[in-house]
């Protein structure tokens, strides 16, 4: 099965009628968001195409130098009552950038509609026919997702914006090529079925002036599919902080790349309940070495707030402060090494009041410049 532009645009018309059919106990419908999302953007009405994408005019607005990826199309799948994962998750960070004010200090990212060869280039065929054979919310999801996240690297390495941040779902950083159904669960791997983050590095590095890509994961959990994406590769330098005793049991210091890649994986683990001085630490001596051994182009973050404090999964005590501080860390070595680019793409964060926080604060450090 495959996706043709007519039917995607179809898809994406038939989804924003959709209502959540299976909401997790912990969040409700909200009848105001389609409201409150038009009311933040400036839009009068959704159409056939992502909710950030309808601003084309918007997005030539002076001065706004952030983008900002989203659509709602990514709120119309639930994987079950209570399941961590869940819609609320954009809804409240939504609601939070909106209320905060930050929102309309960015302008909105369309979703690039070509994600060939690129996707290939990471997930073989038999993985994305799994996924797009679903044919259901979460496999529409899943795309619109990649898109946003190509989307913004495109207007980011084009100059019409200086650093994006991607508030998507679903994440994608445990993302191989184990197909929709992991486990016996239809969840993907780690709730993921893309590997956005890789994805769109391959993508990075088919536009002018883009060869090399560091990628730095701060999510609570181990990003085993970039590092699997990457790992004999040198043109893409993998740096993750984690917490290496919990799922997916991977991230080992001592695996630092193969072949022409040696050298350029880096896994600093961290213990449980990690703080801001432990994570900023790590980037501090770990994260500007691997940007000087690489000389980047262009710097992905995996932004997992997963790692901030009261998380439901994971135990980590870093604070929105502390995600401010790496925020501000990412960005000067972006200066410093490729022109302030960066593009920032959601992960894990399964405190939805938590995620909302924290997103805001990185947001606002990028929007801040």
């Amino acid at each position: 099965m495959h996706w043709h532009s007519s039917e995607v645009m179809t898809r994406r018309s038939e989804s924003n009628q959709i209502h959540l059919s299976a909401q997790p106990d912990d969040s409700p419908g909200d009848p105001n968001r389609r409201h409150f999302l038009e009311k933040s953007l400036g839009v009068a009405a959704f159409g056939a195409v992502s909710v950030m994408g309808i601003g084309s005019a918007m997005a030539q607005q002076r001065g706004r130098k952030t983008g900002f990826a989203y659509s709602d199309i990514t709120l119309n799948y639930s994987l079950g009552p209570g399941h961590p994962e869940s819609p609320r998750r954009l809804q409240d960070l939504m609601q939070r950038v909106r209320d905060s004010g930050v929102l309309k200090h960015t302008q909105p990212v369309a979703a690039l509609e070509k994600t060939e060869p690129f996707l290939s280039r990471v997930h073989s065929a038999a993985h994305i026919d799994s996924v797009r054979n679903k044919a259901n919310h979460a496999s529409v999801a899943a795309m619109e997702a990649l898109r946003l996240s190509l989307g913004s690297v495109r207007d980011v390495c084009n100059g019409s914006i200086n650093n994006a941040f991607c508030a998507i779902r679903p994440p994608g950083h445990h993302a191989h090529n184990n197909g929709a159904d992991h486990d016996g669960v239809d969840a993907g791997e780690g709730f993921c079925y893309f590997n956005n983050v890789a994805v769109a590095a391959r993508y990075a590095q088919s536009l002018p002036g883009i060869e090399k890509v560091l990628i730095l994961d701060w999510d609570y959990h181990h990003g085993n599919g970039t590092e699997w994406s990457f790992y004999d590769d040198p043109s893409v330098f993998f740096f993750s902080t984690h917490e290496w005793k919990t799922y997916p049991g991977t991230g080992s210091p001592d695996r630092t790349g193969e072949g022409a890649g040696e050298g350029y994986n880096l896994n600093i683990p961290l213990e449980a309940g990690a703080s801001d001085d432990d994570i900023i630490r790590a980037f501090e001596d770990h994260a500007a070495s691997a940007a000087e051994k690489l000389q980047p182009d262009l710097i992905l973050i995996s932004a997992g707030f997963d790692s901030r404090v009261d998380d439901r999964i994971g135990t980590f005590k870093v604070t929105d402060d502390g995600f401010r501080k790496l925020t501000r860390l990412t960005l000067d070595l972006a200066n410093q090494y490729c022109a302030g680019r960066v593009v920032s793409v959601l992960e894990g964060g399964y405190n939805p009041q938590g995620l909302a926080l924290a997103a805001t604060a990185h947001l606002q450090t990028m929007v801040d410049g």
